[in-house]
């Protein structure tokens, strides 16, 4: 026996294949756009949900991860490492004397402003191949996205 035991006839037919290749390749490009800033990826996700968000209210560390889509122990971390560079704080909550929100401070936002500029202008770039066929890809992402 030789090979591998797959039902595809080549790796580029290979959704899951595929798709790690092309994760991989656009998150060394988000990496390379976000050096400048300091910030990891997870770093920028994460203080640009939390500054999306905290416009309708209080924000808690459950709902900022499950709007990233993210592990609560992995925020908790990174939460962490943002608030060492004061780019976030936790005012405590105005409904839950117990809990704590979570905001971005004015540093933090100036930041995350700055980078997503350049986040978006590296998107432009590397969907551009779709050309027209990005809205459909958003909207083949958004059908395989499980939340």
């Amino acid at each position: 026996m030789s090979g591998l035991d797959t039902e595809f006839h080549s790796a580029d037919e290979s959704p899951g294949l595929l798709l790690w290749q092309v994760t991989n390749q656009w998150q060394a490009a988000i990496r390379a756009a976000l050096k400048p800033f300091g910030l990891t990826h997870v770093q920028f996700v994460l203080l640009a949900t939390l500054t999306w968000l905290q416009d309708s209210g209080p924000v808690t560390q459950r709902a900022l991860a499950d709007m990233a889509v993210t592990d609560p122990m992995m925020t908790s971390q990174v939460l962490r490492a943002l608030e060492a560079r004061a780019l976030v704080h936790r005012p405590p909550h105005p409904q839950d004397r117990r809990a704590r929100a979570i905001a971005a401070t004015d540093q933090g936002r100036v930041l995350v402003n700055r980078a997503i500029v350049a986040v978006e202008a590296c998107d432009r770039e590397f969907f551009g191949a779709l050309g027209d066929g990005v809205t459909g890809f958003a909207g083949a992402l958004r059908a395989l996205r499980r939340t």
